[in-house]
C-alpha cells in the first residue's frame, strides 16, 4: 500500500498526457507521502494510449489501463480504484484544468481527519451558472455541507467499497459519501481554461441528464429504503380521495337526484391508482429487502477478506 494513488480518466487527450505527468511530478517532488498516478484511457480515438505507453517508460509510478470503447468518467474511476494501492484515491481531470498544486492541499486537508475533500471551484468559468444551479440543488436535496461537490476531490478508498456506483455518478461521490456517514470538508481550487483539445461535456442534454440524475441519486438513498413511505402514503391518499369522490356522487344522486357520470370515471380513476400505489409499494419493499440481504453478504465477505490478509500464514 502506498499512500495516495491519482486516478485521471482521459479520453481523446494525447496532447495532455505527457504535460499533466509532468505537472503533477513537479507539484508532488517534495511531498512526504508516496503516491502513484494511474492513467486510464476511455477508449480514445487518437493517440491518448500511445502516449500513456510513453510516460509509462519514463516514470516508474506510472500505471495505466485501456477500455475498448467509450465508457464515462465512472467507469474510468472504477478502473483505477481496481489498480490502486493507495490508502487514499484522488480524482483528477488529465486537461489540467486543476491547478496540480492542489493536490498537495486536499490531501493535507483530507489528514486532519476527514474522509473526503471536494475543491471549491472559484473564478469565472465556462458554463458557472449551471454548475451554481447543480450545487444548490445538490445542497438542498443532500444536505451537503460543502459548496460544490462536482469537482476534484479526494477521498479513502474504503469509501468506493462502501457506495455503489452507476453511470455518471461519480458527480455525486460526495452526497453518496455523506450518506454512508463520512465527514466531508473543501477547500477552495482555481478552474482555469484547458490549454489542449478540446471539452468533452456540453449540450442541453447533459443538463436534463444532470437533473435526472439528482432525482435517481435522491430516490435511491432515501425512498427506495422504506419506498412504502412514498408509494403506500400517496396511493392511500389517492383511495382517500375516490372515497370521497365516491360519496360525493352518491349524494349528488340519490339526495339532490342529479347524477354527474364523470364523477364515476374520477373515482375508478383514483381507486386504481391508489392501488397500483400500494402495489408499487408492497413490491419496492420486497427488493429493498433483498437489497439489504445481499448488502450482508458483502459486507460479510468484505470483512472475511480483511480479517484474512491480517492472519498470519504460519498459523494456518
Amino acid at each position: 500500500m502506498i499512500d495516495l494513488s491519482i486516478i485521471v480518466p482521459a479520453y481523446n487527450e494525447e496532447e495532455n498526457i505527457s504535460f499533466a505527468t509532468r505537472e503533477i511530478h513537479k507539484a508532488l517532488k517534495d511531498t512526504k507521502f508516496s503516491y502513484e498516478i494511474i492513467f486510464v484511457d476511455d477508449g480514445s480515438s487518437d493517440g491518448t494510449w500511445e502516449e500513456m505507453e510513453k510516460v509509462k517508460e519514463n516514470y516508474e509510478n506510472i500505471i495505466i489501463a485501456k477500455h475498448r470503447k467509450n465508457r464515462g468518467k465512472t467507469d474510468a474511476l472504477l478502473t483505477g480504484y481496481r489498480l490502486a494501492r493507495g490508502k487514499s484515491i484522488l480524482l483528477f481531470d488529465a486537461d489540467l484544468q486543476y491547478n496540480p498544486n492542489d493536490i498537495k492541499r486536499l490531501y493535507n486537508k483530507m489528514e486532519k481527519g476527514y474522509d473526503i475533500v471536494s475543491g471549491w471551484k472559484q473564478g469565472g468559468y465556462s458554463k458557472q451558472f449551471v454548475s451554481y444551479v447543480y450545487n444548490f440543488l445538490s445542497r438542498r436535496l443532500f444536505n451537503l455541507p460543502i459548496h460544490d461537490q462536482n469537482s476534484i476531490k479526494i477521498f479513502k478508498r474504503e469509501i468506493l467499497e462502501k457506495v455503489s456506483l452507476r453511470k455518471d455518478w461519480h458527480r455525486f461521490l460526495v452526497a453518496l459519501a455523506v450518506n454512508e456517514g463520512y465527514s466531508v470538508s473543501e477547500i477552495k481550487v482555481t478552474l482555469s481554461p484547458r490549454r489542449f483539445g478540446k471539452t468533452k461535456y456540453g449540450g442541453k442534454g447533459r443538463i436534463i441528464i444532470g437533473i435526472f440524475d439528482l432525482l435517481s441519486v435522491k430516490f435511491q438513498i432515501t425512498f427506495l429504503r422504506k419506498p412504502m413511505l412514498l408509494f403506500g402514503t400517496t396511493g392511500s391518499i389517492f383511495i382517500l380521495l375516490g372515497v370521497i369522490t365516491g360519496l360525493v356522487s352518491l349524494f349528488l344522486r340519490y339526495v339532490l337526484h342529479h347524477g354527474f357520470r364523470p364523477l364515476l370515471y374520477l373515482v375508478m380513476l383514483f381507486i386504481i391508482s391508489g392501488l397500483l400505489l400500494l402495489a408499487m409499494g408492497f413490491l419496492g419493499e420486497t427488493l429493498a429487502s433483498i437489497n439489504e440481504r445481499i448488502s450482508r453478504v458483502e459486507k460479510g465477505i468484505s470483512e472475511k477478506k480483511e480479517n484474512t490478509k491480517g492472519e498470519d500464514p504460519k498459523s494456518k
